[in-house]
This record gives C-alpha cells, sequence and structure tokens, in this order.
C-alpha cells in the first residue's frame, strides 16, 4: 500500500490522525495533514483504509498495488 496525500484538499478535521496516528499526523499552525508513513505495514492498513474512506476532503488516496 501507497498513500498519497493532497494538503490542498485537507480540512484538518484530523480523523486520519485519530484513526493512524502512526501514519498520519497534523501540522500546528493550520491543522493540514502530514503523512509520516507512506508506505505503512500492513498491519495498518485497516486503519489506513478507515481514515480515507471518512477523510471529509477526500485528501487520502491510497495505491493497494505494491
Amino acid at each position: 500500500m501507497k498513500i498519497n496525500v493532497d494538503e490542498a484538499k485537507c480540512c484538518g478535521a484530523g480523523q486520519c490522525v485519530l484513526l493512524a496516528p502512526e501514519v498520519f499526523d497534523q501540522r500546528d499552525d493550520d491543522g493540514v495533514v502530514i503523512l509520516l508513513e507512506a508506505e505503512p505495514s500492513e498491519h495498518l492498513h485497516a486503519a489506513v483504509r478507515e481514515a480515507a474512506a471518512v477523510c471529509p476532503a477526500a485528501a487520502i488516496e491510497l495505491s493497494e498495488s505494491t
């Protein structure tokens, strides 16, 4: 799995950080997503998929191909 985030779309809701804090963080000044791990370990994939699904701005794009 590879993750790509679109910072321009991010609205700072923080759902991704709550669901997968090992993979996502937020900037202190504006809350925009910070991608910590572009290719997370397999045990994190379910949480990352959920984070992408609930992102209100659709700022998280997943590529399942390896």
